[in-house]
């Protein structure tokens, strides 16, 4: 009777056993499987994140935007003009301004800068080769002479302009170049402006300057 009572214990005891290694291995099942969930997460976040960092890069830094050139303050000196003649002679002081939104240079070509009387030119000025920085504006101050020499066989409204005190001139001008980024990527952009300049015959001065 003592030995079955002792064969029952020792069933129940490797029951018991069996039953603690079992929960033992469970245990570590469900903490194994816990940390392949936290582990896939954190790629899953790691993978997202680098996702939106090359978006932003791509949207911002990588996108090229086209550089602009336009006339800044602008002064004439010696003015002088006949409203029976009619004609006009000045020089005209200016600064040329190219500005460079890119994150990377932006190295152009020489160019020209026309000014026109009803699209006539009346006097031109060179720009020189050069590079506006990375988000920065190249400044460039040129003076150069208008005058109405090749306006002397056209039919124009100038002496009524004269006559009435307010003379319109139009500029444009096209720079072409690359922007650099990152020192591997270059992509051609032209810089384009069309100016409308009203001068103040009385006055001898500018009287109001719009580019775009």
């Amino acid at each position: 009777m003592a030995e079955k009572i002792k064969q029952a214990l020792a069933s129940v005891k490797g029951y018991t056993r069996k039953d603690e290694e079992s929960a033992t291995l469970q245990t570590e099942e469900e903490l194994k499987r816990q940390k392949r969930i936290k582990l896939f997460t954190y790629i899953g976040i790691f993978v997202v994140f680098q996702i939106v960092v090359m978006t932003v890069f791509g949207l911002t830094v990588m996108k090229v935007k086209t550089p602009k050139v336009r006339l800044g303050d602008s002064t004439l000196t010696g003015f002088t003009y006949s409203a029976a003649t009619p004609s006009f002679d000045t020089t005209f002081n200016t600064q040329i301004r190219v500005k460079n939104n890119n994150w990377g240079p932006y190295k152009f070509d020489a160019g020209n800068v026309t000014f026109m009387y009803q699209g006539t030119p009346v006097g031109t000025v060179a720009v020189p080769k050069s590079k506006a920085g990375m988000r920065s504006t190249k400044k460039i101050n040129a003076s150069l002479s208008l005058n109405t020499d090749a306006l002397k066989n056209s039919s124009t409204t100038l002496g009524s302009e004269l006559s009435g005190g307010v003379l319109t001139l139009t500029s444009e001008a096209k720079l072409t170049g690359k922007v650099e980024l990152m020192l591997i990527m270059k992509k051609k952009k032209s810089a384009s402006m069309s100016c409308t300049i009203q001068i103040d015959v009385s006055e001898k001065s500018v009287k109001s300057l719009q580019c775009k």
